[in-house]
């Protein structure tokens, strides 16, 4: 988990680096907190990701039929798991 006192470390060593040369302890720490920051992101990305299910949506087909049926029309929605749609 990353921390709002890891983004503001984060933010101030990024602000320092552009102002004078960081010290090797702090690029150090600057690297670490970033991957740390990077890894948390992709974390929540992945979860985001997870949380998608497709179906198949039967209820706007122009086929003629009544829709309830069984069959393929070709094109698929994505919804997230928690909707009830």
């Amino acid at each position: 988990m990353i921390t709002k006192e890891d983004i503001d470390r984060i933010n101030f060593l990024s602000r320092k680096s552009r102002e004078q040369e960081l010290s090797n302890e702090e690029k150090a720490e600057q690297q670490v907190l970033r991957k740390k920051y990077i890894e948390y992101i992709k974390s929540q990305v992945k979860v985001q990701l997870d949380s998608i299910e497709y179906v198949e949506d039967k209820k706007d087909c122009d086929c003629g039929s009544c829709c309830d049926q069984d069959h393929d029309h070709g094109h698929h929605h994505h919804h997230h798991k928690h909707d009830k749609n």
